[in-house]
């Protein structure tokens, strides 16, 4: 049987949905696929959500059953190898809890990522400093100064994707509150607040704060992340965190609300240039 990961990759996820629609294109139910692999159709779905590596012996039967050629075959092993190589950020599998492990897959693969922040400014833009004040506050459960420290170590390391060649855009909408809400001393906030402004000036970075005078907006119930890929395999997802676990979505009526409710939130939040303001005029109160 085929060994169980905490989270997948990216290119897990996309080879399984790929080997799904090989299967149906190729006429076979679940149990057919199984009775290739003499294996029970669950591991075969396994395969196809992603819920488990891909064995390339199990792959090359799979692939030979549903009709691809060996060009073909041979390619898609080998991204499949590739798939199976751990993520960067399972250096922190220490630390890392497997329901946000599928985040920094998903973050690292988007082309577009849209966030909604009502309590604390979004971690691809924390400082160090800032990071820590969050962190030890026991926001993740944690408190024991090393697991921190390992923490903020992979917060700084998931920063680099929004400076690295073919980077992701990162649109951003934040409460007033996460500004007003301080985290460590005023030293701290004057560095983060001089971080977003450095942030706005990246030509792929957009914040918008949305301030106390523009009342009540449609984004209340609580922070999320939307994330949209160029890769057509792998639909728009949206991130949700609870207390203890985190959700994600990729069902259309659900995304779909999700996104009305941020550009909802995108239009009546301050402008991108308004935002730079009120980021200066707060940089001058601390």
């Amino acid at each position: 049987m085929s060994e169980p990961r905490s989270a997948p990759t990216v290119g897990q996820v996309v080879l399984g949905r790929r080997l799904l629609d090989l299967r149906e294109r190729a006429g076979l139910r679940r149990e057919e696929a199984a009775r290739i692999l003499r294996v029970a159709p669950a591991t075969v779905r396994r395969m196809e959500m992603a819920e488990v590596a891909l064995k390339i012996p199990y792959l090359q039967l799979l692939l030979k059953s549903y009709g691809v050629s060996d060009d073909e075959a041979e390619a898609f092993v080998q991204l499949a190898e590739d798939a199976n190589q751990p993520g960067w950020w399972q250096r922190f599998h220490d630390v890392l809890p497997g329901w946000f492990s599928m985040h920094v897959s998903l973050e690292g693969a988007a082309s577009l990522i849209r966030q909604y922040e009502p309590h604390f400014v979004p971690g691809l833009l924390q400082t160090e400093g800032y990071a820590l004040g969050v962190l030890r506050s026991g926001a993740i459960g944690q408190t024991r100064p090393e697991d921190i420290e390992r923490h903020v170590a992979l917060r700084m390391e998931r920063q680099g994707l929004l400076t690295r060649e073919g980077a992701p855009r990162l649109w951003v909408v934040m409460d007033e509150t996460v500004l007003r809400r301080p985290v460590g001393d005023p030293e701290v906030m004057r560095g983060q607040i001089d971080r977003l402004l450095e942030a706005t000036d990246l030509p792929n970075v957009t914040i918008q704060v949305a301030p106390f005078s523009s009342g009540p907006h449609p984004g209340t119930y609580g922070p999320f992340v939307l994330f949209r890929f160029a890769v057509p395999e792998l639909p728009d997802m949206v991130y949700s965190e609870y207390l203890t676990g985190a959700i994600y979505l990729d069902s259309r009526p659900e995304v779909a609300t999700h996104l009305e409710v941020m550009d909802r939130m995108a239009a009546q939040s301050a402008t991108a240039h308004r935002t730079k303001e009120i980021l200066r005029d707060l940089r001058k109160e601390l």
